[in-house]
């Protein structure tokens, strides 16, 4: 039989209060939804909802059947809570105009 390789990742969480990062080894060809599963990270945040929040690794989104690469950091982040454009719109009001 041939042995399992093994590759270092991280899978990190920002919640609101705090930043939960864990480090672990996983077989070569896992993908990103196995990695987080293995990674304990849905015990210990369990306001994670994997059908709500979306994944990533290094800030590009990704698919939870998408495979890690060594080293890679998986993130799952956070709905938002408001969209993009007003966001903009209210810095826009509150935020002195540059000339």
């Amino acid at each position: 039989m041939g042995e399992v390789s093994l590759i270092p990742v991280q899978v990190i969480w920002a919640a609101k209060e705090s930043v939960i990062l864990i480090d672990l080894e996983v077989a070569a060809g896992s993908t990103i939804k196995e990695v987080i599963e293995q990674s304990g990270i849905l015990e210990q945040a369990p306001e994670i909802d994997l059908v709500r929040n979306r994944v990533g690794i290094f800030g590009k989104c990704h698919t939870f059947e998408s495979p890690v690469a060594p080293r890679d950091r998986i993130e799952i982040y956070r709905p938002l809570t408001i969209s993009s454009a007003k966001a903009r719109r209210l810095r826009a009001r509150t935020e002195p105009k540059k000339r």
